[in-house]
Formats: structure tokens, C-alpha cells, sequence
């Protein structure tokens, strides 16, 4: 027995097996350039970002790019330069820069290492004014069958220009709605000392004004190939109920932009890689080429599109008394200026009786 265990251990540094290295090559860190400027008065916002190379421990987050030169240029030789706002990587316009119809615009950037690029220029064309927004509550099936998705549907109406070709592209802007909550439903929290989770009604307050901004920006695309010179009533924006939002009334606006050929074709490239279903038949994601080159490398590849477009805007105020369809409400049993970014004063513009 001795001598067999000897031996087993004589092979054990034989039998070892020796880690074999994989080496990974690694990621481009890319280039990414958000915004647009329209035909409405500044300040207009451009947003640059960098994403981290395969392997690095910042993997998969996107990083501001700061401290760079970022300026715009007219087809009539015109030059504005943006500057970085207090959040990294945000850089924007003067406030009376607006683009105009007819002018070509290109974006101009210059990073701290000495690296340059530009935009293709963009063309400003004109866009058919809103006449009107209506709305109307809709359930959207899930892949919860118990479960419905609730929220209210925009419409816009408009008449389409039939001297021209126009692509369109609708956006929300931020909305804003009144926080309903129940400040006399408040109790005492449960390590107090005397009376922990007992009734402690307040007097105020009950209901607040909050402003919202989705970090997940949807858009709504159209083409007038089918319906040049007819007037529309196209869904633009669907606001999901989260039990909260409509409570009382929702303010919610629409931008109507008329963009160029280019750029409708690589929204509609975002749009149709954002809606893949996730099959095993769908196509990868790729990486979508827009309008930015490198000066430096041709080869470069640089994400985003620089857009420049006349814009329609309008509001509409949602009332819940004219929805069909509510989402259960959530109740808040406290003051409403407990929930963050709530005040007691309405958004500028609001006049829910419009």
C-alpha cells in the first residue's frame, strides 16, 4: 500500500495540466456622437461618448467624451462654436443659434488628442406645420398573457406638401404631469420610539407638478412616397401608464422634423435593429455607419448621425377622465414633494385648459 501511494504521488506533477492562455483581441473604443439642431431657437445639445474596449473593466458603459473643440459650420461659411455644459461629454449651442431652411449645416469636432472629424452636410428643409394632436388609450399585448401593456397613443394630424418629398421624424419632448398623492394616508415610520408605524396624517401636500425625460428616446418615422399632398393622422408616441402618469393630466409634446433622405435611412436602420424580436432567425446586431468621418483615418468607424432639420412643435394635455383604459394607480402615502424632482409650481407653458 505504501509503495502505490508513493507512486501515485511520483505522477501527480506529471499529470498536471498547464493553463493554456487565450488571447482576445481586443475592441475599438468608438466614437459616438448624439444630437441635432433645428429650425427652433437654441440652445441645441450635441452629446459625445466613448464606448470601452473588450475586456476592460468598464466594459459596456459609456464614457463622456470631454474636453473637446466642437463647432458648426454653414454652407454660407458661417461658424458657431458649442461649449461643454457642467454634465462631461454635453456640449451645447448658443441660445439664439437656430438652423434655417435651405442652409446645409456640418458638425466639426476636435478631441484632445489631436483627432478630427466631421459630419456630412445636412440640409435644412421645410416641414408641414401640426394642426392638431389628439390621443386615445390602448393595451398592447406582452409576453405576460396575464398582463396587458397600458398607456395612451398620439396622433398627429397634418397635411402633407405635395411640391416636395419629405421624411419625417416625430419625437417626444420632455413631459410633465401632476403627482397625485395622499399625505393624509402618511404613518409613522417603524423604528419611531413611541408610536412606530402610527397614523400621523399631514396637511400638505396633495398634488404636485413633475417633469420627466425618458433616457430611452423612441421616435416615429414616415415617408411621404404614399401619401404626398394628402392630409395624415399618423400614431407618433405611445406614453406608457406606470400608475402614476395619469392620475390627473399629462402634458406631453410632439416634434414634427423633416429630415433628409440620409438621415431617414439610418433611423430606419436604428428602428429596425431596436424592434428585432431576439429569434435565433434574426440578423446580429451591427454597429449602423452614419454620417461622422474621420479627417485622420477614412477607415475609421464612427456611430451616431448629425442631424439638421425644420421642426413643428405642439402640446397636448391628456386628461384622465378621457382615457378608456388606466393602469391600477399607485398610491403615494406621503407629501407629494417627497417624490424626486416634484414642486409645487406647474412647467413654464403649462395651461392644461388649452
Amino acid at each position: 500500500m505504501l509503495k502505490r501511494l508513493l507512486y501515485l504521488l511520483l505522477l501527480l506533477p506529471i499529470s498536471c495540466i498547464e493553463p493554456y492562455k487565450v488571447e482576445l483581441p481586443q475592441g475599438e473604443q468608438l466614437l459616438t456622437v448624439d444630437g441635432f439642431v433645428t429650425t427652433e431657437p437654441g440652445p441645441h445639445i450635441i452629446r459625445l461618448t466613448r464606448s470601452d474596449t473588450y475586456g476592460s473593466v468598464f466594459e459596456g458603459l459609456i464614457r463622456p467624451v470631454s474636453q473637446a473643440g466642437v463647432a458648426i459650420r454653414d454652407s454660407e461659411g458661417n461658424v458657431v462654436f458649442l461649449t461643454e455644459t457642467e454634465e462631461r461629454g454635453v456640449y451645447q449651442t448658443p441660445a439664439d443659434f437656430q438652423a434655417r431652411v435651405g442652409i446645409s449645416y456640418s458638425l466639426l469636432i476636435e478631441l484632445q488628442d489631436g483627432k478630427s472629424y466631421t459630419s456630412l452636410p445636412e440640409k435644412v428643409n421645410s416641414v408641414p406645420e401640426i394642426e392638431s394632436l389628439t390621443y386615445r388609450a390602448i393595451q398592447v399585448k406582452t409576453a405576460n398573457r396575464l398582463q396587458d401593456k397600458i398607456g395612451v397613443q398620439i396622433f398627429t394630424q397634418f397635411r402633407d406638401p405635395s411640391d416636395q418629398t419629405n421624411f419625417y421624424y416625430w419625437r417626444q419632448n420632455r413631459g410633465s404631469f401632476v403627482v397625485v398623492a395622499n399625505p393624509e394616508l402618511y404613518t409613522l415610520p417603524p423604528d419611531h420610539p413611541t408610536n412606530p408605524r402610527g397614523s400621523a396624517p399631514k396637511d400638505c401636500c396633495s398634488t404636485c407638478y413633475l417633469e420627466e425625460q425618458s433616457r430611452i428616446q423612441t421616435f416615429a418615422l414616415a415617408s411621404d412616397i404614399d401619401f404626398n399632398g394628402l392630409s395624415q393622422n399618423i400614431p407618433v408616441a405611445f406614453i406608457e401608464d406606470d400608475g402614476l402618469r395619469f392620475k390627473d393630466t399629462y402634458r406631453a409634446e410632439i416634434l414634427q422634423m423633416s429630415v433628409s433622405r440620409e438621415a431617414h435611412r439610418f433611423l430606419r436602420l436604428i428602428e429596425q435593429q431596436i424592434s428585432l424580436t431576439g429569434s435565433v432567425f434574426d440578423q446580429p446586431p451591427a454597429n449602423i455607419r452614419g454620417n461622422i468621418i474621420s479627417l485622420d483615418d477614412p477607415d475609421e468607424t464612427v456611430l451616431g448621425y448629425f442631424i439638421a432639420a425644420s421642426v413643428s412643435n405642439k402640446e397636448v394635455f391628456i386628461q384622465r377622465n378621457n382615457l378608456e383604459f388606466l393602469q391600477t394607480p399607485k398610491i403615494i402615502p406621503d407629501d407629494c414633494l417627497t417624490v424626486r424632482g416634484a414642486t409645487l409650481n406647474p412647467p413654464a407653458s403649462w395651461n392644461s385648459d388649452n
